[in-house]
């Protein structure tokens, strides 16, 4: 009995239930994308959802092993910026789809700082910031004083934001491809400083964004957590009237919150593009898939800052390892589609703990009764 309750008293930690809930979600993603693989062509299957999982580690040479995953952290680094994003405002009670946009917003800023005005990497981050910042206030005043919901607001002006974004950056285009000029070749002082990082991964993308990320998930720990501004808000996003009946800002607290969930995803986009790794393409018809990626990333990690660090590297682990699919068995849509499965079913993590829950909660109640019964009979006797 006593082994029972002590167990039963641990997977009530909400640390422990999200750490089981998110290795449940990531056994059945990947158990339906093998099954998909397995439907398709079973030849090459197992093959094939173990290079995904395996992703850069399938090279035998230490050397481009180190520096494919250097590589990886990279692209994770604005995918963590904008589960980042999606996790402060949803601590608030706000669901910030908007983010996709915002990313948009922060790439244009920092990309035609650095390449139409020639700026260094500090004011072309600044840009960036505030650019995602700006298209956040937007969302969070229509909800604040008209009562505007913020996934309508969101997800408009995410498509409106993605073609701004494709007229102004075709100023700075490639004259002989669809994409934008290098930052290399046009303002090398526009990349971000690599203080000896893209020596210890041998690849020149690696900079300081990726120790500057994981800081900023600290400290949005810290803030949501330990701070009496974090309490005002996260109060706010559970009861707005309550809020304002203890004498708190409630629509002031929602415009900053989102304002601060803008600037996460608009520096994401300057963590990444000021690296020069990859360049915009001024034709793109849909927004980046970052944003709603980071929405996984989120409930993956436990709507906690640091699972959502390892959460966001895993989401980007898988989806660079569905570039190692046997393609001479599968179509070039399969790495998207294993990726996809994945993803989403990352997003069932929620469901996963409430069904825990409901499990335990069951389990106590039949522990009551028995205990019941058995001190009933006790008095009887």
């Amino acid at each position: 009995m006593k082994k029972e309750i002590t167990r039963t008293n641990i997977l009530k930690k909400p640390g422990v239930q999200s750490l089981i809930s998110s290795l449940i979600c990531i056994i059945l993603g990947l158990f339906i994308a093998f099954i998909v693989l397995l439907i398709i062509n079973p030849s090459g299957a197992f093959t094939s959802i173990m290079n995904v999982i395996k992703n850069f580690l399938w090279f035998k040479n230490p050397s481009s092993r180190l520096k494919y995953f250097g590589e990886t952290l990279v692209k994770t680094v604005p995918l963590l910026m904008c589960a980042l994003a999606v996790l402060f405002s949803y601590k608030v009670g706000l669901f910030n789809i908007g983010t996709p946009g915002q990313y948009c917003a922060g790439t244009c800023a920092a990309l035609y700082a650095a390449l139409k005005w020639q700026w260094g990497w500090v004011p072309c981050v600044l840009f960036a910031i505030i650019a995602g910042a700006l298209l956040a206030s937007i969302v969070g005043v229509l909800k604040a004083y008209l009562n505007v919901n913020e996934v309508i607001s969101g997800i408009m002006l995410n498509w409106i934001t993605l073609y701004f974004t494709n007229a102004t950056l075709t100023a700075v285009k490639n004259p002989s491809s669809k994409d934008t000029l290098t930052i290399a070749t046009v303002n090398k002082a526009a990349l971000l400083p690599k203080i000896g990082l893209d020596k210890v991964f041998n690849d020149k993308y690696v900079t300081i964004a990726i120790p500057i990320a994981i800081i900023i998930a600290v400290i949005i720990m810290i803030i949501l957590d330990k701070t009496k501004f974090g309490y005002e808000l996260k109060a706010t996003g559970i009861n707005k009237d309550a809020a304002k009946y203890c004498g708190m800002m409630e629509k002031t607290n929602i415009i900053i919150t989102l304002v601060i969930s803008g600037a996460l995803a608009g520096l994401g986009a300057a963590f990444y593009y000021l690296t020069d790794f990859e360049q915009w393409a001024v034709t793109q018809s849909t927004v980046p898939a970052m944003g709603f990626n980071g929405i996984a990333a989120t409930f993956l990690g436990g709507l906690n800052p640091i699972g959502t660090i390892f959460a966001s590297y895993f989401i980007q682990h898988i989806t660079a390892g569905g570039a190692f699919v046997d393609l001479t068995k599968y179509s070039s849509q399969i790495t998207d589609l294993i990726s996809a499965l994945i993803i989403y079913l990352c997003g069932f993590v929620l469901f996963m703990k409430t069904f825990m829950n409901n499990m335990i909660k069951k389990s106590d109640a039949k522990h009551h009764v028995k205990e019941f019964n058995i001190n009933d009979e006790g008095g009887k006797k």
